[in-house]
């Protein structure tokens, strides 16, 4: 093992997680969902708290790993979440409450994020967790920016789909579209773009004034 990998394995397990992430993330797994890694879920976490964020959209709540991980140390944010499986929200309202969450700071949406999203006001979150299917992430992408105020942040793990998009060789529609939104936000003078090798990858992306 090299020293990169053994940086990373360690990165993957620091810091830990708490009683309600841990059940939400066997859950995540028992229902055959991949939920953002604890790497990704500990970067959420601190962009919260470091961005002062107190209105948060989430695209993909899954059973409520990355929710839970967005609210971990910010007690006064509120979370509007959209979620296309109603079976998969049914369990997450479920976690949000056995993690001591009032509803007041919860939006669980069961919908197609991209019907949801025209909806929501513009300019009205302070950070935006796109963690949906990868095949449509520049259509979301276009959507959260016009829904993100200036100078708040748009969050897209796994952008390494599965470790592909450094591949010439993969050209799946998964791939493409991660390389796609790479690409397009590299040049954009609209945006300051950070790409973290956490977990699968985690794209974070400033909008910037003006």
């Amino acid at each position: 093992m090299s020293k990169l990998e053994r940086n990373w394995q360690y990165a993957e397990q620091y810091p830990g997680e708490t009683d309600a992430l841990v059940r939400a993330r066997r859950l995540s797994l028992e229902l055959g969902i991949e939920p953002v890694s604890r790497s990704i879920g500990a970067q959420l976490s601190a962009m919260t708290v470091l961005s002062r964020a107190r209105t948060v959209c989430e695209v993909g709540t899954g059973v409520g790993v990355s929710g839970l991980s967005l609210l971990r140390y910010a007690t006064d944010t509120t979370l509007t979440s959209i979620e296309l499986e109603p079976e998969h929200l049914r369990e997450a309202r479920t976690v949000f409450a056995d993690a001591g969450i009032p509803a007041s700071r919860l939006r669980l949406i069961e919908g197609d994020a991209r019907h949801v999203m025209p909806r929501l006001n513009l300019g009205a979150y302070d950070l935006v967790l796109l963690d949906a299917e990868p095949e449509q992430l520049l259509e979301f992408f276009e959507q959260a920016l016009g829904i993100v105020r200036p100078g708040g942040c748009i969050i897209v793990p796994g952008a390494f789909a599965h470790g592909r998009v450094p591949d010439p060789a993969a050209r799946d529609a998964a791939t493409l579209a991660c390389r796609d939104l790479l690409a397009l936000v590299a040049e954009s003078p609209a945006i300051a773009p950070v790409l973290s090798p956490a977990g699968d990858g985690v794209l974070t992306l400033v909008r910037l004034d003006g």
